[in-house]
């Protein structure tokens, strides 16, 4: 079954995900901001929506990704996460399609490979979508 996760009402840029991005100021802002952006720039056809109170990037209406900041960490998700490749070991989670990414601010980690895994996860939702 190649079920997708559909939000109605997602657009080119999302003012709703602005004001997100500046009620969550300081270092875990700064890493959502930057990350959202990433997943942003993948392609031209990406749209954005606030879904469960976080930013949701999506093709089309089918999301692929996301981020959310908490007390000490920012997720960094990706809806069929268990589904795509993951060979530096970034992923966490144990649901049945989700994983994300835990970033703390001052801790290292592969940059290189979280920006790897959203292009994975948005060229993975491109080619479920076109294939539907």
């Amino acid at each position: 079954m190649n079920q997708l996760l559909r939000f109605s009402g997602s657009v080119k840029r999302d003012p709703a995900i602005e004001a997100w991005m500046k009620a969550h100021p300081g270092e875990l802002g700064v890493i959502a901001r930057h990350w959202f952006e990433v997943m942003r720039k993948c392609g031209d056809d990406v749209r954005e929506l606030l879904h469960d109170g976080h930013p949701t990037a999506c093709i089309a209406d089918a999301a692929f990704g996301y981020v959310n900041a908490f007390k000490a960490h920012v997720n960094v998700g990706f809806f069929r996460g268990a589904e795509i490749a993951d060979p530096e070991g970034l992923l966490e989670g144990t649901g049945k399609f989700m994983r994300h990414v835990k970033l703390r601010p001052g801790r290292d980690f592969n940059a290189k490979a979280l920006t790897k895994l959203i292009e994975t996860a948005y060229t993975d939702m491109k080619e479920r979508v076109r294939a539907e």
